[in-house]
């Protein structure tokens, strides 16, 4: 919209009070925008647009501290979102799309996360932290994590459970080699003294790798496996190590987040809120982006029609009170869900038909998009991870990771996009059944005149305070 300063206030009304993503623009059009996001986009353009606050004597504005943009701004251009997670990616695209690449990189300060690296290609493997990508060794690089610390802790916790080297140099074989402090201390095979053979360190590295891959899956069954047979066979000290040995394994799995594994192979989608419609019909939905091959695109709107959070009943033993999500198939009718994959205004869906539709449409603009390059991954993992690792309760939204197969978990998925929109499932008032027995037991008994007979009978009554009260009246008694 055109932006006038004499006709602000009234401007500033066609702008929405909710979250989103905006750029002012001057007279000029190369006149570079400023673009900014906000969690009220009409308070915010106030702050930027309002009269001065102080004048001189002369009318003119009095300089301040306070950025104010009211005589150079012409065009408004704003974008409405449901979401943070939605603001960040609009404005990083829009950034992009304005000033460029490494600009918009700038601007955002978004920095590469934190790897782990395998270098299998190398003749003497080893593991180290980085935060550059290579195309070549996606599959060898695991992350993303929290932070350098994060990844190199996990790194020492994990080697410590192997016998790869640690050190940096480029090795040459060398009976004469001095070694390190690892070797001596028996944690490293000592490939620089020509100690193991290549195919000995290689296997090594590949149970490493496999380590990474599987979060500890792999050796703790080895472990595992080793412990059961030293118990069938009556050694119960060696099995008491090997079972110590398996909670090592199992903490330094436990350091690495769920959501570590090869770039190459990382997926994730993530439900936050939808924003409006253009039209300002309210419906149940919930915005779904998808992160896969180095980019975030979406969003995609996922309706929850047909679709309730049930709330959760643990004071009772029956599991009809335990049933996290109920499904209903609806006919979906106008502007609504029409666009979840049916032609059909009118056609009955099922939500598994509707998120299975979302999920290939997200799909398919991936395959569209084609891979990112390196500089662009690392752009969207680090809003990905800066959004991931928050603590839960300031983390809005929900995230899903694809299961062993590559499939999606649907059923959870909905009760995802329930939550999302409803609100998480609230714990109900556990009822205490010993206490409505003895109030049973303390009833008083008072005479009132029944209807126009004037006969008087005696009326059980319960205690005020009682939670039986709602469900036993007089007349229930009197019946």
């Amino acid at each position: 919209m055109e932006f006038r300063p004499e006709d602000a206030a009234a401007i500033l009304l066609g702008v929405p009070a909710a979250p989103g993503v905006f750029a002012l623009r001057g007279e000029r059009a190369n006149d570079e925008p400023y673009m900014v996001r906000g969690a009220d986009l009409r308070r915010r353009l106030r702050r930027l647009l309002a009269p001065p606050e102080e004048v001189d004597e002369a009318g003119r504005p009095v300089l301040s501290k306070r950025l104010n943009l009211r005589e150079r701004v012409r065009w408004i251009e704003w974008t409405r979102t449901g979401s943070e997670f939605e603001s960040s990616l609009v404005l990083y695209c829009a950034m992009r799309e304005a000033f460029g690449a490494e600009a918009a990189r700038k601007r955002l300060r978004l920095h590469a996360p934190y790897f782990l690296r395998v270098t299998m290609g190398h003749e003497h493997p080893r593991v180290y932290s980085t935060n550059r990508l290579s195309r070549k060794a996606l599959e060898e690089t695991f992350g993303p994590f929290p932070s350098r610390a994060a990844a190199e802790r996990y790194c020492d916790v994990v080697l410590d459970l192997f016998k790869l080297r640690r050190c940096w140099e480029d090795l040459v074989v060398s009976p004469e080699h001095p070694g390190c402090a690892y070797g001596e201390m028996k944690k490293c095979m000592e490939p620089c003294k020509g100690a193991c053979s290549a195919e000995e360190y290689g296997a090594e590295a590949r149970r490493v790798l496999e380590f990474f891959r599987t979060r500890g899956e792999s050796m703790l069954a080895d472990v595992a496996a080793e412990r059961e047979k030293a118990s069938e066979a009556m050694d119960f000290e060696g099995a008491a190590a090997l079972h110590k040995q398996w909670e090592r394994v199992k903490a330094a799995g436990t350091l690495a987040d769920e959501l570590v594994r090869p770039v190459a192979e990382l997926r994730a989608l993530v439900l936050q809120e939808a924003a409006p419609r253009a039209d300002g019909e309210k419906l149940e939905e919930a915005a779904v982006f998808l992160l896969e091959r180095g980019r975030v695109v979406g969003p995609e709107r996922l309706s929850t029609l047909g679709v309730r959070a049930v709330r959760e009943q643990t004071a009772v033993g029956s599991s009809l009170f335990a049933q996290p999500l109920m499904l209903a198939a609806v006919p979906e009718q106008g502007s609504g869900p029409r666009a979840q994959g049916s032609e059909d205004v009118g056609a009955v869906m099922s939500p598994e038909e509707r998120a299975r539709g979302v999920l290939m449409r997200l799909a398919e603009k991936v395959q569209e998009a084609g891979e990112a390059e390196i500089a662009e991954r690392c752009d969207y993992l680090s809003l990905f991870r800066r959004w991931y690792y928050r603590p839960e309760k300031q983390r809005a939204g929900e995230v899903f990771l694809p299961n062993a197969d590559g499939g999606w978990p649907l059923r959870r998925i909905l009760n995802g996009a329930a939550r999302v929109m409803l609100g998480a499932p609230v714990e109900m008032d556990k009822v205490d059944r010993q206490a409505a027995r003895e109030a049973l037991k303390a009833v008083k008994t008072k005479v009132i005149h029944a209807g126009r007979e004037g006969v008087e009978r005696e009326v059980p009554v319960l205690p005020k305070k009682s939670r039986m009260r709602k469900a036993i009246t007089p007349d229930d008694v009197l019946g």
